[in-house]
Parts: C-alpha cells; structure tokens; sequence
C-alpha cells in the first residue's frame, strides 16, 4: 500500500491503469472504496489517482476533520500530485468529491485539464440535507446495508468516520459560508457537472446547476434521468462514455 505524508498524517493513495492519468474522488463519509465496481472499466483507458482524505479508508486516523473539508482536501489532492510528480490532471468527483474538485479547478487552473463534477449540491449546503443530517445518521447506522458499506470504505472504525462527517457537514453549515473559496464565475477548466434528475439526496440539481450556469456560462450540465445517487455509479456506462469523449490528452 502506497502512503505520502500530509500535515504529519499518512494518506493513503493508490495508482493503477495506464494512459492519461485521471483521479477520482470520493464523497463524504466514504472512501476510494466507492469506486470499487468502476476500477476496472476505468483502468483499460486511463492511469487512475485514488486517494482516501485525510482520516477516510485506509488513511490515518484524524481526531477531527476540517472544518473547510473541502477546500482542505483540494489541498491534500494536490499535494498527492506533486508527490506523484504530475504536473496536470484529469479529475472526476463525485458528491463531496465534486466540490473537493472544484476547489482543485479554482485554484489551480493550469494544473486542471478537465473537471467532471457529478451529483454535488452547488455552492452552499443544503438545509435540507444538513438539518437533518444527525437524525438519518443514526437511523443508517442501525440499518443492514449502509454499516456493511461503510465497513467495507473504512473497516472497523466507520462509526467514527461517520461521526466526524457529520459533524463537519453541520458545522460548516452554521458558518453560512461557500464550499468554494472564489466565485464559480471563476473557474475557467473544461467543466462538466453531471446528476441524476432523481436523485435521493436533493430532487432540484438541474435547477441547481442551472443556477450555477447563470453564473458561468462555461459549464457544461448532462442530467440522467434515470439513476440516484451518485449518478456517476448508477449510471455507470453512460457516465464512462462522457469520461471518454471529454477527456483530452495533456501532453
């Protein structure tokens, strides 16, 4: 298993496939693991970058996550990068994933060819997602299929993962603040942002998206109307085709 230090921590990343090098990035509460079912289809075209955040997976162990979780992973991603020494990057994001990317495309344009920003929530939290978030917390954790889950992404300690994110998802929101640290107005990469039109966790993202086009008619939007959350898994072939056409060489 491959490790790079970050802020005293080991994080764990790994790097399989050959071609264009792209990363995928997880959501909240999960890890690398969530990618488990896509691995192979993605490794026969491109040199796939997984990492597990700081305290997720098979990463070190964090007393508690920061409170800026995903501008602060932007971080820990590029410093994989310059570990890895790899000067600019393909990025597929999913979820929390989504915006950990778009913090990467904001504040590093040149290293970013081409953003894929799937199922995410925009640019503020989602009151109906965090004001309830501590209640369908615990509810999950006494169900069957979501401990199995999160036991796979994070093995034995995945009631403490699970805590520390929910945690971080209500304090961020108290703050009233962006998940992004420029305006979307900003962000100049080839950008796609991608969901479900039934998605489980926000039933509104193509007004979300469109929201955010308002503001940057740069992005592109594929909604798929069928499929939940996040679109990048349940629509799986669908999503690797727009991968496939869009992904560009960076050399």
């Amino acid at each position: 298993m491959a490790y790079f230090i970050y802020n005293n921590k080991k994080v764990y990343y790994k790097v399989t496939g050959e071609g264009e090098p792209l990363m995928l990035l997880h959501g909240n509460s999960v890890s690398s693991k969530l990618f488990i079912s896509v691995i192979k289809l993605y490794k026969r075209d491109y040199k796939l970058i997984l990492i597990d955040f700081p305290g997720h997976g098979k990463s070190e162990r964090v007393d508690r996550f920061e409170t800026d979780f995903w501008f602060y992973n932007s971080e820990v991603c590029m410093a994989l990068l310059d570990e890895l020494k790899i000067d600019k990057i393909n990025v597929v994001g999913t979820s929390g994933g989504a915006l950990v990317g778009i913090n990467m495309a904001l504040e590093y344009p040149d290293r970013v060819n081409f953003l894929i920003a799937d199922s995410f929530e925009g640019e503020y939290p989602l009151p109906s997602f965090t004001d309830t978030i501590e209640v369908d917390r615990e509810r999950d954790k006494k169900k069957f299929a979501p401990r199995i889950f999160w036991f796979m992404c994070h093995g034995f300690g995945w009631r403490k993962v699970v805590d520390l994110d929910t945690e971080v998802n209500i304090e961020f929101a108290k703050l009233g603040r962006s998940f992004f640290h420029k305006p979307i107005s900003e962000l100049k990469v080839p950008t796609i942002l991608t969901g479900s039109k039934k998605d489980e966790y926000c039933d509104h993202l193509e007004s979300i998206y469109n929201g955010l086009h308002k503001k940057n008619d740069g992005l592109n939007i594929h909604m798929f109307d069928s499929g939940g959350h996040p679109a990048m898994l349940s629509n799986k072939t669908e999503f690797f085709d727009i991968v496939k056409s869009n992904v560009k060489s960076i050399h």
